[in-house]
C-alpha cells in the first residue's frame, strides 16, 4: 500500500506515553434491567470484541435480552497529545485516517450534508472513553460516545500472528471499518440500532448487528475505491490482504475454529463469505447506495 506521501491526519489523540491508562477512574461498563451479566459472558465479549475489531459494548448488548447498558462512574478523559506521531506505524495509521476524511467529507457534500470527522485515539494497555473503560483485549473499536476511534497498535501483531491476516493494507482495512461505524453513527443508524435493540429479541438483534457490520465493511471498500482514484495507494495483493482478513474474521470461521460448529442465529457480523463480498461491493463501485446491507433480502 502507498501511503508514505500521503497527508497526515491532524485528528490524532495520541495516548501512548500517558502512564496508567486504565487509571483515570470509572469502572467496567454493566449492564441494569434484564438478565445480569456474569463474568463468562464478559470474557466472551472481550475475546469477540479482540478478534473483531468492535466495540465489546455492542456484543455485551448482542449477548444480553435488552437490558440497558452503562457506563462506571464518570471518568475523566485525558486532552492527550495532538502532535502527529513521529513513528512508522503512527505516521500509517495517521495517513489512513486522513483519507478516510477525505473520501467521507467529499461523499457527505454530494449528498448536501457535512461530514463531522472522527478522532482516533493511539493508546496502550487500557483508556478512558465515554463508553468505559477501553481495553488493548478488545481491539479496535469506535465509541459513538465521544466519536472516537481507538486503537493499541499491538492489535496489528495478533492480526498477522493469531488471525493470520498480515499486510499493511489489511491493517487500514480494520481502520476503514471502525470509521464506517462512525459514518453510520452520522447517519443516525447507531441510534436506530440502540432503539431496536429494546424492543426485538436477541435473535432479531443479531440479524440486524450483521447488517450494521457488513455495511461498515462496504463503507471500508468505498475509502479504498476513492482512495485509490485519487491517490493510487494499491499495490499488488493489497486487496487480497483485505480480502484474507475480512474472511479470517467471519463469524463461520470463527466459530468453526473455536468449537468446531457453526450457529447461524449467533452471528453478529456475517460469513467470511459475506464479509469479503460486502467489501469488495464497496470497492467496485464506491456507492453508497450500494451499501444498503438493511434492504437487499440477499446478504
Amino acid at each position: 500500500m502507498k501511503w508514505e506521501n500521503n497527508r497526515q491526519s491532524d485528528n490524532i489523540e495520541d495516548r501512548r506515553n500517558q502512564p496508567g491508562g486504565g487509571m483515570f477512574g470509572g469502572g467496567a461498563p454493566r449492564r441494569v434491567g434484564g438478565r445480569g451479566i456474569g463474568f463468562g459472558t464478559i470474557v466472551i465479549a472481550l475475546i469477540a470484541g479482540w478478534i473483531f475489531g468492535i466495540n465489546p459494548l455492542t456484543i455485551l448488548g448482542a449477548l444480553g435480552d435488552g437490558g440497558e447498558l452503562v457506563s462506571g462512574p464518570a471518568q475523566t478523559v485525558p486532552a492527550g497529545s495532538t502532535d502527529r506521531p513521529d513513528d512508522e506505524m503512527g505516521r500509517f495509521v495517521s495517513s489512513v485516517l486522513a483519507g478516510t476524511e477525505d473520501v467521507w467529507t467529499a461523499m457527505f457534500q454530494q449528498g448536501g450534508a457535512q461530514y463531522q470527522q472522527p478522532r482516533l485515539v493511539l493508546f496502550r494497555g487500557a483508556t478512558p472513553t465515554a463508553c468505559g473503560t477501553g481495553q488493548s483485549a478488545m481491539g479496535p473499536f469506535y465509541c459513538p460516545g465521544d466519536q472516537k476511534v481507538y486503537i493499541d497498535l499491538s492489535f496489528y501483531d495478533t492480526l498477522r500472528r493469531q488471525l493470520g491476516a498480515p499486510g499493511d493494507f489489511a491493517q487500514a482495512y480494520v481502520i476503514a471499518h471502525e470509521v464506517g461505524h462512525h459514518v453510520q453513527n452520522q447517519m443516525g443508524l447507531t441510534e436506530k440500532m440502540e432503539q431496536a435493540r429494546r424492543r426485538v429479541s436477541e435473535r432479531e438483534y443479531n440479524a440486524l448487528s450483521v447488517r450494521l457490520e457488513l455495511q461498515a465493511d462496504c463503507f471500508a471498500g468505498i475509502w479504498a475505491h476513492h482512495n485509490h482514484k485519487s491517490k493510487a495507494i494499491l499495490e499488488p495483493g493489497d486487496v487480497e490482504e483485505a480480502l484474507n482478513a475480512a474472511a479470517a474474521i467471519g463469524d463461520d470461521a470463527l466459530q468453526r475454529k473455536s468449537q468446531g460448529q457453526v450457529v447461524p442465529d449467533s452471528f453478529t457480523h456475517g460469513t467470511s463469505e459475506q464479509r469479503q463480498r460486502w467489501f469488495h461491493k464497496g470497492l467496485e463501485t464506491g456507492s453508497v447506495q450500494a451499501c444498503d446491507t438493511f434492504n437487499t433480502r440477499a446478504l
